[in-house]
C-alpha cells in the first residue's frame, strides 16, 4: 500500500513539473516571451496568486492561462492529497509494527514518563541491553522517542489501556516517574492490579507519598532529594567506595560488574556449596550477599554455605563470567 502511494506521489510531482514546463514553453511560443517571463507567468497561474500579467495577453495566451490554472490546481491538489496519504500510511504502518514488537516482548520493563529522570532510566536500560517500553502522554516528547527508535505507547500510564498496550501482563518490572505523586500512586496501583508479580519502582517527590505508594503495591520507593543528599554526603565521606560502586554497577563498558542472579528450581547449583560450585574457582566471582526466600540475608557467605532454589545472589565479577553464572543458575 505504501509503495503504491509513494508511486502516486511521484506521478503527481511529475504532472506538476510537466504543467510548469508546458506552460513556460506555451508562453514562449504563443506570446514570444523570454524564459524568465514565461516561467514566472506559469508559476503565477499554477499558484493562482492573482498578480497582473507580465505582458498583455493575446486570446490564445488567455486560453493557455486558463488551461494552466485548471491543470495546476488539479495537479497540486492531487499531489497534496497523495503526500498527506503517504505520511498517514507511514505513521500507521510504523505504529502497527511497533505494536507487534511490543506484543512479542516477555520479561521486559515499562518506563512510565519520559522526562529528565525517565530518559536517564532508559539510558541505563539500553546500556544493559534490556527490552523496555515507554509510556508517555506528552506529544512534545514523542519526537525524541521516535528519533531514538524507542518502543513507546502514547497514553496516560494511570489508565489500564496504556499499561495493557505496553505489555504489563508479561512485564518483569515497571518504573513510574510521571509528573506528580498522585499519578505515580495510581500508576502503581493499576500496574499491580493487572500484574501482581511485576516489580514496581516508584518515585516520591513528597515524603508523605511513600506510605501511599507502599500501600498501592510499590516494591521500592525512590525519593530523589533524599538519595541525592545521601550520595553527595557519601562522596565527601567515602569517595573510594562510591567510585567502586559506580564502576561495578553503573559504568557501561567496564569489565567488572555487579549483578543480581536468582537460582532456579532446576539449576544444577541447587544443593551444592560455594566450594563445590564453579563460582569461585572457575569463574572467579565474589558472592557478596545471598538473600534466601525466607528473608534471611547471608553477608559474605562462607565456602560451605549450601545454595538453595530461589536464592538471590549479589555477585561481583567479570561481565562474561557473570553471564556464564546466570546460565548455571537457570
Amino acid at each position: 500500500m505504501r509503495d503504491r502511494t509513494a508511486h502516486q506521489v511521484i506521478v503527481a510531482g511529475v504532472i506538476v513539473l510537466t504543467t510548469l514546463l508546458a506552460g513556460t514553453v506555451g508562453y514562449m511560443l504563443i506570446e514570444g516571451w523570454g524564459v524568465v517571463d514565461a516561467f514566472y507567468m506559469t508559476v503565477l497561474s499554477v499558484s493562482t496568486t492573482g498578480f497582473r500579467e507580465v505582458h498583455p495577453l493575446s486570446n490564445s495566451g488567455k486560453l493557455l492561462t486558463v488551461a494552466i490554472i485548471i491543470a495546476g490546481v488539479l495537479s497540486i491538489a492531487y499531489l497534496a492529497g497523495r503526500a498527506a496519504q503517504l505520511l498517514i500510511e507511514r505513521y500507521i504502518l510504523r505504529r502497527r509494527g511497533m505494536d507487534r514488537q511490543i506484543r512479542r516482548l516477555r520479561n521486559h520493563y515499562i518506563v512510565c514518563g519520559y522526562g529528565r529522570m525517565g530518559r536517564h532510566v532508559c539510558t541505563e536500560l539500553e546500556a544493559e541491553r534490556a527490552n523496555y517500553v515507554v509510556i508517555e502522554k506528552d506529544e512534545a516528547l514523542l519526537d525524541r522517542l521516535i528519533s531514538g527508535g524507542v518502543l513507546y505507547v502514547q497514553g496516560d500510564a494511570t489508565n489500564d489501556e496504556a499499561l495493557l498496550r505496553a505489555g504489563i501482563e508479561h512485564a518483569k518490572g515497571l518504573i513510574t516517574v510521571v509528573s506528580s505523586d498522585p499519578e505515580n500512586v495510581y500508576t502503581t496501583l493499576s500496574a499491580k492490579t493487572l500484574n501482581p508479580n511485576v516489580f514496581v519502582v516508584s518515585r516520591a517527590l513528597q515524603d508523605e507519598t511513600e506510605s501511599k505508594l507502599r500501600k498501592a503495591g510499590a516494591d521500592r520507593v525512590i525519593k530523589p532529594y533524599e538519595h541525592v543528599g545521601q550520595r553527595m554526603a557519601q562522596l565527601l565521606l567515602r569517595p573510594g567506595i562510591v567510585e567502586f560502586m559506580d564502576t561495578v554497577a553503573h559504568e557501561a563498558g567496564k569489565d567488572i560488574k555487579m549483578e543480581e542472579i536468582i537460582i532456579s528450581d532446576e539449576s544444577q547449583l541447587v544443593g551444592h556449596s560455594l566450594l563445590d560450585s564453579p563460582i569461585r574457582d572457575e569463574l572467579n566471582i565474589i558472592i557478596v550477599v545471598i538473600h534466601r526466600q525466607d528473608g534471611e540475608l547471608i553477608y559474605n557467605p562462607s565456602s560451605i554455605v549450601e545454595l538453595q532454589a530461589g536464592d538471590h545472589m549479589i555477585a561481583v565479577g567479570d561481565r562474561d563470567n557473570l553471564k556464564r553464572l546466570a546460565e548455571f543458575c537457570v
